[in-house]
């Protein structure tokens, strides 16, 4: 059985903190700033997924707050150590990939995203939780594939799609559109605007009526719940992983002059 004291201190991209019941991850980069997205070495790509298995595997833990770190939630790229795609990269990449968004929907206890500050890269992460706070600061977009020259594809393809409608979805993702927080909260998507200081203390609020619920009334909504979003990209998500990961490849080769044979 999984407990907090054995993933605790295992991710330097993630801080656990949990108080009746209420388990609070906190994203940051390593160094105790904003968080980046990098893909390579231990980083948060690699992270995220293996963090989603051990909460979701901890009975201890009855509802899940997610939050960032500083003014922004996630806006900016680490390409520390980074020298472009191969095969076997994208396969690491591949996995990775899947995991993160299947853990998290594997999570059977109600997660709540307490979003501080712009979410431009991988907005899905935060906007899958089943309650979603937002500052007024924030704002939302997929800034992490086509302006880096890759399709869309690799779960953002399917979560934009549910939240927005299939043709705002393909106009958002292609053009990288950004959506503030009172037009996310129009859309649906954004389920309560709270200012900065009452954020976390928003989150707690609704995070302990949740936990003065049965365990198992928890379990069970959290599954009925995410039923559907997991039959979703169980079916997408692999195939557009493959996609970006060819696109990738192909971008590595020309930027180096080589030929595809």
């Amino acid at each position: 059985m999984t407990r907090l004291a054995d993933y605790a201190e295992k991710y330097s991209c993630i801080t656990f903190e949990r108080t009746d019941g209420v388990l609070e991850m906190r994203f940051h980069a390593p160094d105790g700033g904003p968080l980046k997205w990098a893909l390579a070495g231990d980083t948060a790509h690699n992270q995220f997924g293996r963090a989603f298995f051990d909460v979701g595997r901890d009975v201890e833990n009855r509802v899940v707050i997610m939050t960032g770190t500083g003014p922004t939630f996630l806006t900016e790229f680490d390409t520390t150590g980074f020298k472009g795609q191969t095969p076997r990269l994208w396969d690491a990449i591949y996995k990775e990939g899947k995991d993160l968004l299947m853990n998290l929907l594997d999570i059977e206890v109600p997660v709540i995203a307490a979003i501080n500050g712009p979410a431009l890269i991988h907005a899905e992460i935060p906007l899958m939780s089943d309650i979603v706070l937002s500052v007024e600061e924030a704002e939302f977009a997929d800034c992490a594939h086509m302006p880096s020259n890759v399709p869309p594809a690799d779960g953002v393809h399917v979560w934009w799609e549910m939240l927005l409608g299939p043709s705002r979805a393909r106009y958002f993702l292609l053009t990288s559109q950004r959506i503030g927080a009172a037009e996310a909260q129009r859309l649906g998507f954004v389920h309560e605007i709270v200012p900065r200081e009452r954020l976390l203390a928003r989150a707690r609020e609704l995070a302990a009526d949740l936990v003065s619920k049965s365990p198992l009334t928890l379990r069970y909504a959290r599954a009925a719940l995410t039923q559907n979003l997991k039959r979703r990209m169980l079916e997408d998500l692999g195939y557009g992983l493959a996609l970006e990961g060819l696109a990738a490849v192909a971008r590595t080769f020309d930027s180096h002059g080589l030929e595809d044979q």
